[in-house]
């Protein structure tokens, strides 16, 4: 689905109406909700190279009399301006999209979040719901292998284990998601074996500056296992369906950590939560599935192609909120010599 297609799909209320009903428990149509009128900020951290800017104009075109202003930039840095902003007593944003759940726990620490309704908050899969944030969609910690010398039984499924291997890795510590990653595994592991499993790792790992690059890395054989986002290798293996890489997982730990993009209201504003109605409607969700390759996090949306059902993977339980507890995880990683 291009971005014309999507446009016109969300835009379109004739095509709209041919879609399969679905109960309030799932995804729902852009038919069933209320049109967008009057004047709304959204401070939008950067990410998924224009694909959520793409949702931004559909719904703009679908809502003619919506004046939504938007206020992008790194995630970490508008959460840290939401706080800011709010201390000074000022109000400027109704809604808050933020590309990682981390950044969504540091404003909800400051109590600036607001309630969502329960019938909003109902179309999320049981273990994703909150009931001052939604989680709009997922992204699971993978490990892209070379399929030219490794095939997914050659993988071990406890990422604890790791150092204990002739592998070669790479990996990405200054990159945000791995030091979620990082994060989760000291809330789950401890900081001594947190510690001590990244000085093990960094004698047998590659930096890289970015996930793609490691993923890249892995295609190519010049290392034999990455530690990424599962889209990178997803996106990558959909420009080149050859390529020699695919995705491991490990279970129940850090390793198959599922983070989330995630959206607040900041205030009571009918219109803020009316807005935020729209992200979880089946046309974008499904967009973000087949164009971002990001998980859907409602019910009755298939995921991106080459993924698993998140029911087949074993994530471990973690509020993702906890997240936003970074400074100890750098002070961690600078102590371990990979920052």
């Amino acid at each position: 689905m291009d971005r014309r297609r999507f446009l016109q799909g969300l835009v379109a209320a004739g095509g709209l109406g041919c879609l399969p009903a679905v109960s309030w428990a799932q995804a729902t149509s852009v038919e069933s909700l209320p049109e967008l009128k009057g004047k709304l900020t959204l401070y939008l951290g950067r990410g998924e190279g224009g694909l959520y800017e793409n949702i931004l104009d559909a719904i703009r075109k679908r809502n003619p009399q919506l004046e939504l202003g938007v206020r992008r930039g790194p995630t970490a840095a508008l959460a840290n301006a939401i706080v800011a902003e709010r201390k000074a007593g000022i109000d400027r944003t109704d809604v808050f999209w933020a590309v990682d759940s981390g950044a969504i726990g540091l404003v909800n620490q400051q109590g600036a979040t607001r309630d969502l309704p329960e019938d909003l908050v109902s179309q999320l899969r049981a273990e994703f719901r909150y009931t001052n944030w939604l989680p709009v969609s997922g992204r699971i910690r993978t490990l892209p292998f070379h399929t030219g010398s490794l095939t997914a039984d050659d993988i071990p499924n406890d990422v604890m284990s790791l150092p204990d291997t002739d592998l070669r890795f790479g990996w990405a510590p200054a990159y945000a998601s791995f030091q979620s990653f990082i994060t989760a595994m000291r809330l789950l592991e401890g900081e001594a074996a947190t510690t001590d499993w990244i000085r093990r790792m960094d004698e047998k790992s590659k930096r890289f500056a970015g996930e793609l690059s490691v993923v890249m890395a892995a295609e190519r054989g010049e290392i034999d296992v990455g530690f990424a986002n599962h889209y990178y290798t997803l996106r990558l293996r959909n420009g080149k369906p050859d390529a020699r890489v695919a995705l491991g997982f490990t279970e129940n730990d850090a390793g198959c950590l599922v983070n989330a993009s995630g959206i607040v209201a900041l205030n009571d504003r009918q219109l803020a939560v009316d807005f935020i109605r729209y992200l979880f409607t089946s046309e974008v969700q499904s967009f973000l599935s087949r164009e971002a390759y990001e998980i859907p996090l409602v019910e009755g949306i298939d995921p991106p192609a080459g993924l698993a059902s998140l029911d087949s993977i074993s994530p471990p339980r973690v509020d993702l909120t906890r997240l936003a507890d970074l400074q100890p995880t750098l002070k961690l990683m600078r102590s371990a010599g990979v920052l």
